[in-house]
């Protein structure tokens, strides 16, 4: 009979947050290194610098603290890692080759790892799409007041581009081509959750200054969101060390917009009727 695979979910622990985690101490026996903690420290430290090469989070993935354990009558402290299913992984993946536990560790944790990954892409993505909307919404918005404080639907455009001047030292046009997009691709549609987050607040932000100051003038109008881009553009820059045009991209939601919108339409009509089938008629 082949030996039983071992079960790393009966290792498995949860932190405050609901974050899965494993103890070393617990997974050191199950990768097949029984209670030999010198043999499988050299393979935790080979994982650590895997994870460092990565570019990731040390602390995150790989978190060292000390337990108690009891020897006869006296306790003492020994060191013990709280780790990652990530981490897991890359210790598997620097285990040794040939014990059979090793094999099973690199095929649950690279599950494991990869389910995770694919959640957390989901929630992204979510969040991106709801961040994208929320942006359109308040374009619309900021687009209603600028025609109050004096812009004409002509300079609209004229009006949107100071916003990206102040943020990006660029056109919404320029900024499209100095990221290389297809053609007809909306700029906003590729900024990840950061960029996202930071127009939306040049945004609202702009709106309220607006009316706050009571501009009822065109050029001072281009001028306000101009200057507001420009205070988020110098804001991001301490904060980050880093420019707005910098930020990294992510895949178009275009198609994921259009679908959302379509349900949102289908939707309003199906409550439409249903609210028009529940009246009722005099004749």
């Amino acid at each position: 009979m082949g030996q039983q695979s071992p079960d790393f979910d009966s290792i498995k622990q949860m932190n405050l947050l609901g974050g899965e985690y494993w103890s070393a101490r617990d997974l050191m026996p199950l990768l097949g290194y029984g209670t030999k903690w010198q043999n499988f420290i050299e393979v935790i430290m080979k994982a650590m610098i895997a994870c460092q090469e990565s570019g990731l989070d040390l602390q995150e993935h790989f978190y060292e603290t000390e337990k108690t354990v009891q020897q006869g009558r006296a306790t003492r402290g020994i060191t013990d890692f709280f780790l990652s299913k990530r981490a897991c992984h890359l210790i598997a993946m620097n285990g040794d080759s040939r014990k059979q536990q090793i094999a099973a560790a690199q095929n649950y944790f690279a599950f494991a790892t990869e389910a995770f990954e694919m959640l957390q892409l989901r929630e992204q993505q979510e969040q991106r799409l709801a961040l994208r909307m929320k942006v359109a919404d308040e374009n619309t918005h900021l687009s209603s007041t600028a025609m109050q404080s004096g812009v004409r639907s002509e300079s609209m455009g004229l009006f949107h581009d100071g916003g990206y001047e102040g943020m990006y030292s660029m056109t919404s046009s320029e900024l499209a081509l100095f990221w290389n997009l297809p053609p007809g691709t909306e700029i906003l549609n590729v900024m990840g959750v950061e960029g996202l987050a930071a127009n939306l607040f040049r945004i609202t932000q702009t709106d309220a200054k607006l009316r706050r100051d009571q501009i009822a003038d065109e050029d001072q109008a281009i001028l306000t969101h101009h200057d507001v881009g420009l205070e988020v553009r110098q804001a991001m820059e301490r904060i980050h060390q880093k420019k707005p045009e910098d930020l990294p991209r992510a895949t178009d939601l275009r198609k994921l917009l259009e679908e959302k919108r379509r349900k949102s339409r289908k939707q309003l009509q199906e409550q439409q009727k249903a609210d028009e089938g529940g009246q009722d008629t005099l004749f």
